[in-house]
């Protein structure tokens, strides 16, 4: 029926031009392996407030911010499981819990038409759809990833985003990309999700590539690239 699953770790986002890219997996290489999912073309639909409080807040830097979303593998037809997740983060931990339902159940869910599940996240889905009141699809956004997870430290997880777009228009996950591109040609988000601290190697080789920590966020970067566009958004959305 519905699948849960709950993540608790440190998330850390890095910039990188395709020639740090190469340098990192290079020498990443004795030390990774692709994961189970590999290359993934990732599909999210961010639900908002009319006035964007959700990603108004992400763009202060908080010590602590949510974003709720949707979000699939590849193109989510009728009848395909899609994630509906909460991800919470308080000083750099990163909570994220994740719901797995038919697309079609899930757009109802968010809508009002159906109750969400009676289990623990979706009464934490339920709660922060209350609490906000008017939660809406706002934003579709896409890329491509690469993920890696280590050998030695398993719960390490390496991922590469390229191809980074957002959209107003055509808010489904039934969709194909298309959109505003957030980076520029030669770039590539990084993102480290690890239980504690950063091996040393990996410590070593962004020292010495000038890689540091970044606080970017997708959907954040897409409300402040062009904020005008977003006005009105959430109120005449229809379908998954």
């Amino acid at each position: 029926m519905k699948d849960q699953m709950i993540f608790q770790r440190y998330e850390f986002k890095y910039l990188l031009t395709r020639s740090q890219l190469r340098t990192v997996l290079l020498a990443a290489k004795p030390h990774i392996v692709p994961d189970a999912y590999s290359h993934s073309s990732i599909r999210n639909i961010y639900l908002d407030t009319p006035d964007f409080r959700l990603s108004r807040r992400s763009l202060e830097k908080p010590v602590y911010k949510e974003k709720v979303r949707l979000r699939s593998y590849g193109t989510a037809e009728a009848g395909d499981s899609v994630f509906v997740e909460l991800k919470k983060k308080y000083q750099s931990v990163v909570y994220k819990r994740r719901l797995s339902m038919e697309r079609e159940q899930a757009m109802a869910c968010v809508f009002g038409k159906n109750p969400w599940p009676d289990t623990q996240i979706g009464q934490e889905l339920a709660y922060a759809m209350n609490f906000y009141g008017d939660l809406r699809p706002a934003v579709f956004l896409s890329y491509e990833r690469d993920a890696y997870q280590g050998i030695e430290d398993p719960q390490l997880r390496m991922t590469f985003d390229s191809r980074i777009l957002y959209r107003r228009q055509g808010l489904s996950l039934g969709a194909e990309p298309w959109g505003v591109p957030l980076l520029g040609a030669d770039q590539v988000l990084m993102e480290l999700k690890v239980a504690g601290g950063l091996p040393l190697w990996l410590a070593r080789v962004l020292s010495s590539q000038g890689i540091y920590k970044t606080s970017f966020s997708k959907y954040g970067a897409a409300y402040q690239d062009k904020p005008e566009q977003y006005r009105g958004l959430g109120r005449t959305v229809r379908g998954g």
